[in-house]
């Protein structure tokens, strides 16, 4: 078989595809499945990217980033972690995917692996394939909140292994990882001189605790990060890797190739979105708002929820009392109810037939609906 023949379908995409249809039939639907987040690029954004674009500001930047972007985060680290991290280690990508994809092209030859937590978000196991390495999906449960542990990584590590990936919160999980146990998981992948790589996407969006950076216990950490789900700017296409000063000459050279340069106009409105305080805060207050209402409300519709989710838009569910085969579940409660949620089977294979994710990247009006149409 061909590479390409083990690439998966992202198929939450295939719901979404199918709600649009539903939609353009005249039926309403009511969206829990993507995870984007529903509110609008704040303006002061915009106006940014609006004042580089009079200026005609539409050529390349170098390929590593804007330095001023670069310089940007650089501070924002010092800041929000207390964590310093040299400019040049910033490395300016098209979304957290180009991201990945710069790493994994970095890192992996082919037969080379890399451990992924099962459930876990469904486009790393893809990513790492197109690089020619191999995913090991480590099946974890509520006992360590749905992610991987410094056990697990030790227990699954091969003579191959290359990194280990954390989601933090997690996806679909939307837990977070203690501090103490992500530091022991980064000591265990730097003991197998290894690489800890840490998605930290949904940093900023927690609940009554914050997520704590990689880099703190690991400055070798690999972190990648981006601006689609704290700032809404999911078609901006911008995001942002940290690696080590070992792996910027190769990331260079790869992104020289494969993306000349992040967006232009992204980039100078990254630098605006950096400065963004309380419009940043009403959108996590406002997820906030909606958590609690599903935590209350699913669990009386038969939604078991085992770990209560802390940060993120998402609530994984076991759906045993409602059913054997999520999939089938999902399906029917889009066509027969016009609720749209995920199947457990887009995150992996473990337990996957008893488990849903519900985003909540939606407004409180159409959660109240959802609710309601899942109730009859």
């Amino acid at each position: 078989m061909r590479r390409i023949d083990f690439i998966e379908p992202f198929r939450v995409m295939q719901l979404l595809e199918r709600a649009k249809e539903l939609e353009k039939q005249g039926k309403k639907i009511i969206h829990m499945e993507i995870g984007e987040p529903d509110f609008l690029t704040p303006d002061a954004i915009i106006t940014a990217a609006k004042l580089h674009l009079d200026q005609h500001n539409q050529f390349y930047t170098p390929s590593t980033g804007a330095p001023e972007l670069q310089q940007a985060l650089s501070n924002w680290y010092n800041t929000e972690y207390n964590v310093k991290v040299s400019p040049d280690r910033i490395l300016i990508t098209p979304g957290t995917s180009g991201a990945f994809n710069l790493i994994y092209a970095v890192l992996l030859e082919a037969g080379e692996s890399v451990l992924l937590p099962d459930p876990g978000y469904p486009c790393q196991r893809n990513f790492i394939r197109l690089a020619g390495g191999t995913p090991i999906n480590i099946p974890v449960g509520p006992e360590s909140r749905y992610h991987l542990s410094a056990e697990l990584i030790e227990k699954n590590w091969q003579k191959k292994t290359r990194a280990a990936v954390v989601i933090n919160p997690g996806n679909p999980t939307g837990t977070l990882i203690q501090p103490e146990a992500l530091k022991k998981m980064a000591s265990v992948c730097s003991n197998h001189d290894g690489y800890l790589i840490s998605d930290e996407i949904y940093h900023g969006l927690t609940y009554c605790t914050k997520a704590s950076c990689a880099l703190t216990f690991d400055e070798e950490a690999i972190v990648v990060n981006g601006f689609s789900k704290r700032w809404a700017m999911t078609g901006w296409r911008i995001g942002w890797i940290i690696v080590p000063e070992s792996l910027i000459d190769a990331c260079r050279r790869v992104m020289q190739n494969i993306f000349i340069a992040a967006p232009t106009l992204s980039q100078y409105a990254a630098i605006a979105a950096l400065k963004e305080v309380q419009s940043i805060e009403n959108m996590r207050l406002a997820y906030d708002e909606r958590r609690q209402f599903l935590l209350n409300e699913l669990p009386k519709l038969g939604f078991d929820i085992v770990v209560e989710p802390q940060g993120a838009f998402y609530i994984y569910a076991n759906v045993e009392k409602l059913t054997n085969d999520s999939k089938a579940f999902c399906w029917k409660l889009l066509e027969e109810k016009g609720v749209a949620i995920t199947p457990g089977e887009d995150f992996g294979v473990f337990n996957a037939a008893s488990h849903v994710r519900l985003s909540y990247a939606t407004d409180m009006a159409a959660l109240k609906e959802g609710i309601c149409c899942l109730a009859i």
